[in-house]
């Protein structure tokens, strides 16, 4: 899919990318390659994702040997997703500064951070094959989607869509690795699919200004950093209600309930009380990461 500019944003567009080559064949060799590659995974995101997996198969009882194949293949997958957005999107961030990312500062090239993102996905579709053909097709949708993402469709009101799919696919990533396979109850899946929403809807809002100087309009620039916020809220307390009920609450279950509820209350109403700001993302944030121990503990 081709990203559509108008002209001003097309000509910074290209204005950057010429600026990118010369940056990167000047640049200075300070960081050595392993680190910046990491830096370019987008690191934090990736830890929580896999460390996610792990939770969730220790939850349905993998054993050790299968759990480990499930954390590294979901490692290396997440692994190219990060790197494929940063190299794709290298003259975007250059355009607008982004010189904290390796391969806008020059510490990688793109072509080499592409190149690794795709030895991590074949890497991680190879480990996929002995946890079983249903895992291989769920990580494979997962990924595709992820990777639509970054190629394109970030860039229409579409934006969402790869979230909500992948998202929604990640609780059954442990149940199809057990010897027995069966897909996540629809209720684990409802779960996800808001979390995809939350992380998408919300995570966006911080960068709205930059992507809409490089051309870039997805769902959340076209509702706005205030629609966003409470839509993502909203779908969190969706997402609370349906682990809750599906889970079949108890007390464990009651406390994290409440809490997430509570938590996506305060966003809701401080989002609509004055402009979005970085308490209104980490609120939401926070109820997103509650809503995933929710679901680990049910």
């Amino acid at each position: 899919m081709r990203l559509r500019l108008t002209a001003a944003p097309a000509a910074r567009h290209r204005a950057a990318t010429r600026r990118y080559r010369r940056h990167v064949s000047d640049a200075p060799a300070t960081l050595p390659l392993v680190r910046a590659l990491w830096g370019a995974t987008h690191p934090g995101p990736t830890l929580v994702v896999t460390a996610l997996s792990l939770a969730l198969g220790v939850a349905a009882g993998l054993e050790a040997g299968r759990l480990a194949v499930l954390v590294v293949a979901v490692f290396a997958g997440q692994v190219s997703v990060g790197l494929s957005n940063d190299a794709i999107d290298a003259a975007r961030d250059i355009a607008v500064g982004r010189t904290d990312k390796p391969v806008a500062s020059g510490a990688v090239t793109p072509e080499r951070a592409l190149a690794a993102a795709v030895a991590s996905v074949v890497l991680a579709l190879a480990l996929s094959v002995p946890l079983g053909p249903g895992f291989v097709a769920a990580h494979t949708v997962a990924l595709a989607s992820a990777w639509a993402y970054n190629a394109g469709l970030k860039s229409t009101p579409f934006s969402l869509l790869p979230f909500l799919v992948s998202f929604g696919l990640f609780p059954s990533f442990a149940t199809l690795a057990l010897p027995q396979p069966e897909v996540a109850a629809p209720w684990a899946s409802l779960a996800g699919v808001a979390l995809g929403a939350a992380v998408h809807l919300t995570n966006v809002v911080r960068d709205l200004d930059d992507d809409r100087a490089t051309g870039v309009r997805g769902l959340p620039h076209r509702l706005g950093a205030r629609v966003s916020v409470v839509v993502a809220a909203a779908g969190i307390v969706v997402g609370a209600v349906a682990v809750f009920t599906g889970s079949g609450g108890g007390i464990v279950g009651a406390v994290f309930f409440v809490a997430v509820i509570l938590v996506a209350v305060a966003t809701i109403a401080l989002a609509v009380s004055r402009a979005p700001g970085r308490a209104v993302f980490q609120l939401t944030m926070l109820a997103a990461l509650l809503l995933a121990v929710h679901l680990v503990v049910t």
